[in-house]
């Protein structure tokens, strides 16, 4: 199969006055087409940080990352942000919807950005597939936290990205609304073949992915790769 993502050698520091941070130090690892994996490890353990430079959203200080075929550091800022649009979804803990646009709106958008005809259809199918048809009319403020949940879940798969970053998916959701946001991310990732890369501190939740990596202190303590039945 073919590595849709190629992390090598990463580093990543910050500067605090005069002192230096250093969140990642010497990541590596790769990611395969379909594959799902998680990135686990405490608070502070430079999870968010790392999945921000998979995705392009910030850049390393040392060593590369290769998203789908593309090495990033040899992209500008517009470039980066056409492969994100392109190839790339996003689902975050605190949903990240647009507040002046309904539901149906907020799936839709991503697509009438690419110029897609059918924009209005996807975005309907998308939210029934996730139990929302009756609610293509309500805005945010109307939904409670696992119906927003399941729109940015729309949202994301609406442009089929090649691959799924999400940031601590049910970490605004209680117990059980987690558990149903999570079976429907599964179930929409295996139907549409698409890579996903999970950001957690929910062991269970890692344990439902193909590839483990656990950081602590900036570096990996472990790697784990499982067949799943």
């Amino acid at each position: 199969m073919a590595k849709i993502l190629n992390v090598r050698n990463l580093r990543k520091t910050y500067k605090s006055g005069s002192k230096e941070l250093t969140v990642l130090d010497g990541i590596s690892f790769e990611i395969e087409a379909g594959e799902t994996f998680s990135i686990v490890g405490p608070s502070g353990s430079g999870k968010t940080t790392l999945l921000g430079l998979c995705a392009g959203l910030d850049h390393v200080d040392e060593g590369s990352i290769e998203l789908c075929g593309v090495e990033l550091s040899k992209l500008d800022e517009d470039e980066l942000a056409l492969l994100r649009n392109r190839k790339v979804g996003f689902i975050f803990q605190d949903f990240q919807l647009l507040p002046t646009l309904t539901a149906l709106e907020n799936v839709s958008v991503p697509l009438e950005l690419q110029g897609k005809p059918d924009a209005q259809k996807v975005a309907r199918d998308l939210l029934d597939k996730v139990g929302l048809g009756r609610r293509y009319d309500h805005y945010p403020s109307q939904l409670s936290g696992g119906e927003q949940q399941r729109v940015a879940l729309a949202r994301a798969f609406s442009t089929t990205p090649d691959i799924l970053f999400a940031d601590e998916p049910t970490g605004n959701l209680d117990e059980e609304t987690g558990e149903k946001v999570i079976q429907l991310l599964f179930e929409l990732n295996k139907e549409m073949g698409t890579t996903l890369v999970i950001v957690t501190h929910d062991l269970d939740l890692a344990q439902l992915t193909q590839k483990i990596i656990r950081l602590k202190g900036g570096k990996i303590i472990s790697n784990q790769t499982k067949t799943l039945a």
